[in-house]
C-alpha cells in the first residue's frame, strides 16, 4: 500500500474518531467564507458608504480566528499524535523512514482540511445568505435568493486555511522526524507529575490566584488607561491558570487526607478519572476557561453595542428634528424641509430654566448624567403647553393636562421615580406653580441636543414665554422614509449664499431623522455587532471541541473500566448515573471561573452606557441573560454529543 493510500484511510478513519472535531473545522470554514463574501460584496458595500469600515473589523476577526484555530488545530494534532504514537512507532518497525511517517502524519491531517473545505464552503455560502438577508431586512432593501460563489473569498479562506494548517502541522511533523522508535511507542504512557507538588505550595497558590482573579476584574471594570486594563487581563489570566493548576493538584491531597469520601457513592470512579492526566489537566482547563471568558465578554460586548444602537433608534420620536440655538437657522431649515414629502410639521421654541436645581437632584439621586459643557443643559429646560399638545398630537399620543396652578414633567422613563419625589415649586411672575403629572413617552429626550437632556418641564404659555429662549426647534413627520440622497439635499439646503462656504449648521444645531438613524444604526451593527458574535462563537466552538475530543478519545479506557464495574455487579443505571456525573464536573469546572468574571464585567460595560439606553430588551439584566444563554446553547450541543457518544460506546450492554 502506498503513503498516499495509507494516509487517505487514515484520514477517514480520523474523520470519523474525530467526528466532533471534524464537525467543528467544516463549520470554520463556513463562517470564514461567509464572512469573506460579506467583505466582497459590492451589493453589501452599496448599502451604506459606512460599510467601507466593516472591511477592516471583519479581517480583524478573522486574523484572531485564524490564530485560535491554528491553536485547536495544534493542539488537535499533538493530541492525535499522543493517541497513535504506537501505530506510528510500529510503521518505523516495518521499515519506514522518520520522514516518510511524518509525511504520513502530514497529508492524513492535510487531507482532513481540505475535506472540510470541500464541505465548508458550499454551506459557508448558505451561511453567507443568512447574513446577507439579515443585512438587506436592515436596510429595508428587498432580498432575492441568489446561489453564487465570490472567488476572491474562495481565494482568502483557502489562504486562511493554509496559514492555519500549514504552521500547525509543521510542529507535529518536525517533530516526528526527530523521535525514535521507542520514543513513538511509549509517547501515551509516559509518567506525569503533579505540577504542584507540595500541599502547601498548592494551597498558597489557590489563595492568591483567587486575590488575582478579584484584582484583575475590579482592575478591568474601572480602567481609565490602557496600561490598567493590560495588567488587569493579566491578573484574570494568572487567577485562571494559578486556580486551576493548584485545583487540579490539590484533588489527590483532598481525598489522601479524607480517604473515606474516596468510596462514598461513585467518588471513585470520579476520582480516578480527575488524576489519570493529573499533569495536564490543569493547563488544558486554564486555557479552555479563558477562551470561555473570552467568549462571554465578546458575545457581551456585542449585545451592549446592540442595545446601544437598538436604543438610539426606539427613544426617538419624530421622522425630522431640528434644532438650532438660532431663529435664523430653523427658518432655513423649515423652508427646505416644505420640499420633502411631509403628513405633520410644528415650529416651536425651548426656554431657559430658572436654575440646575433639578439637573443637581437628578445627579444625586439617579444614574443621570450631565454633559461636561456650560450649556443650556446646565439648567432645566422649559417648553409652553400649546407646543407641548401639538407635538403630542403630532406623535398620536393622548392629550396631557395640565391643572391649574401646576406645571407638567416629561421624562425618560427611568427618571420618573425620582421626580415624583422632587417636589420642587416654581415662582414665575408673581404666580408659583407646583408639580403636576408626569409622562415617559417617547419625546426625543435621548438626544444630547433634542427636547431636553431626559427630562422637560412643560409651563402654561403666558409664564414660559417671558423667559429667554435657548433653541428654536423644527419637528416633523414624513408620509413615508425619506432617503440618504433626500437627507442629504435638506443638509445642503442649511447653506448660507452669503458666505459661500458657511453651513448654517454650527457646533450646537443638530439636525436628525429617523430614517437616516435607521441606515446609520444598520451599518453600525454590522461593523460592531456581527465580527463581535462571528469572534465569539468560534471561540465557543474552540473550547467545547477540545474538551470533547479529549474525553470521546477516552472511550475505549472507560467502556474496560465499567466493563469491569458491571462484572462486579453495578447495575445500568447506576453506571449511567455515574458518566453523567463525570461528565457534568468534567464540562462545569471550566465553565464557572469564566462566569463569575463575565457576569460583573458585563454589567459594569451595561453600567458604562448612558442612562435610559439601555432599556426593555436591551435591559442589562436582559443583556446578560442572553449572552450567557447564547453560550450556554451552544455549549450545550457540544456537552449532549459528548454524551450520547460516550453512553452509546462506553456503558455496556
Amino acid at each position: 500500500m502506498t503513503l498516499s493510500k495509507l494516509s487517505l484511510r487514515n484520514a477517514k478513519r480520523q474523520a470519523g474518531d474525530y467526528l466532533i472535531y471534524f464537525v467543528t473545522v467544516v463549520m470554520v470554514c463556513a463562517m470564514l467564507y461567509a464572512f469573506n463574501s460579506l467583505v466582497f460584496s459590492e451589493e453589501i458595500h452599496k448599502l451604506s458608504g459606512l460599510l467601507d469600515n466593516m472591511t477592516l473589523t471583519i479581517v480583524l476577526a478573522s486574523i484572531a480566528v485564524v490564530f485560535i484555530i491554528g491553536w485547536l488545530v495544534s493542539y488537535t494534532t499533538g493530541f492525535m499524535l499522543s493517541r497513535r504514537s504506537q501505530e506510528l512507532g510500529t510503521y518505523l518497525l516495518i521499515g519506514l523512514e522518520n520522514k516518510q511517517v511524518a509525511r504520513l502524519f502530514f497529508l492524513e491531517n492535510l487531507s482532513v482540511g481540505g475535506v472540510a473545505l470541500l464541505f465548508g464552503i458550499p454551506l459557508g455560502n448558505l451561511v453567507y445568505q443568512a447574513l446577507r438577508a439579515i443585512l438587506l431586512t436592515m436596510f429595508s432593501t428587498p432580498y432575492y435568493f441568489r446561489y453564487d460563489f465570490s472567488l476572491k473569498a474562495i481565494g482568502l479562506t483557502l489562504l486562511y486555511f493554509a496559514v492555519i494548517y500549514l504552521f500547525a502541522l509543521a510542529r507535529s511533523r518536525k517533530r516526528i522526524r526527530k523521535m525514535k522508535i521507542y520514543d513513538l511507542i511509549y509517547f501515551e504512557r509516559q509518567n506525569e507529575v503533579e505540577l504542584v507538588k507540595k500541599s502547601k505550595n498548592r494551597h498558597l497558590m489557590f489563595v492568591i490566584s483567587l486575590v488575582l482573579g478579584v484584582i484583575g476584574t475590579f482592575l478591568l471594570m474601572t480602567a481609565s488607561k490602557l496600561l490598567i486594563g493590560v495588567i488587569g487581563a493579566g491578573c484574570i489570566i494568572a487567577f485562571i491558570y494559578g486556580f486551576f493548576t493548584s485545583f487540579s493538584s490539590g484533588v489527590p491531597a483532598f481525598f489522601e487526607r479524607k480517604p473515606e469520601r474516596k468510596y462514598q457513592g461513585q467518588n471513585l470512579m470520579i476520582f480516578r478519572t480527575l488524576t489519570s492526566k493529573l499533569a495536564t489537566m490543569g493547563i488544558v482547563m486554564a486555557t479552555i476557561s479563558l477562551l470561555f471568558t473570552a467568549t462571554l465578554l465578546t458575545e457581551g460586548a456585542g449585545m451592549v453595542f446592540n442595545g446601544i444602537f437598538q436604543g438610539r433608534v426606539e427613544h426617538d420620536a419624530f421622522d425630522l428634528l431640528f434644532v438650532s440655538d438660532q431663529e435664523e437657522h430653523m427658518e432655513q431649515c423649515w423652508k427646505s424641509m416644505e420640499q420633502l414629502p411631509l403628513s405633520a410639521s410644528w415650529q416651536y421654541k425651548l426656554y431657559q430654566g430658572v436654575d440646575d436645581s433639578a439637573v443637581v437632584y437628578l445627579e444625586e439621586t439617579s444614574g443621570y448624567y450631565r454633559y461636561n459643557y456650560d450649556h443650556d443643559y446646565n439648567c432645566t429646560l422649559f417648553m409652553t403647553y400649546s407646543d407641548y399638545a401639538a407635538l403630542r398630537e403630532m406623535l398620536g399620543l393622548p392629550p396631557a393636562e395640565l391643572e391649574p396652578d401646576c406645571y407638567i414633567i416629561h421624562c425618560m422613563p427611568y427618571l420618573e421615580e425620582p421626580l415624583r419625589q422632587w417636589r420642587q415649586t416654581l415662582s414665575l411672575d408673581g404666580k408659583t406653580l407646583s408639580p403636576g403629572k408626569i409622562y415617559t413617552e417617547q419625546f426625543a429626550q435621548n438626544l444630547w441636543n433634542g427636547n431636553g437632556h431626559q427630562f422637560l418641564l412643560i409651563l402654561p404659555d403666558e409664564v414660559c414665554v417671558t423667559r429667554p429662549v435657548l433653541r428654536f426647534a423644527v419637528a416633523a413627520m414624513t408620509a413615508q422614509n425619506i432617503t440618504v440622497e433626500q437627507y442629504n439635499a435638506l443638509s445642503s439646503g442649511l447653506h448660507d449664499e452669503a458666505a459661500d462656504e458657511a453651513y448654517l449648521l454650527d457646533e450646537w444645531d443638530y439636525l436628525y431623522s429617523k430614517a437616516i438613524l435607521l441606515h446609520d444604526t444598520a451599518a453600525w451593527s454590522a461593523m460592531a455587532v456581527f465580527p463581535l458574535f462571528y469572534l465569539a462563537l468560534i471561540l465557543a466552538m474552540t473550547a467545547a471541541t477540545v474538551l470533547t475530543v479529549q474525553q470521546l478519545s477516552e472511550a475505549g479506557r472507560y467502556h474496560r473500566q465499567f466493563e469491569l464495574l458491571r462484572k462486579l455487579g453495578m447495575d445500568y443505571r447506576e453506571m449511567r448515573r455515574s458518566l453523567f456525573r463525570q461528565l457534568a464536573i468534567y464540562y462545569l469546572m471550566p465553565v464557572i471561573p469564566s462566569v463569575l468574571i463575565a457576569i460583573p464585567f458585563i454589567l459594569d460595560m451595561c453600567n458604562a452606557v448612558e442612562p435610559g439606553t439601555l432599556v426593555g430588551v436591551n435591559s442589562p439584566a436582559m443583556i446578560l441573560t442572553v449572552s450567557l444563554g447564547l453560550f450556554f446553547l451552544v455549549y450545550l450541543v457540544y456537552t449532549v454529543v459528548a454524551y450520547i457518544s460516550m453512553k452509546k460506546n462506553v456503558l455496556p450492554e
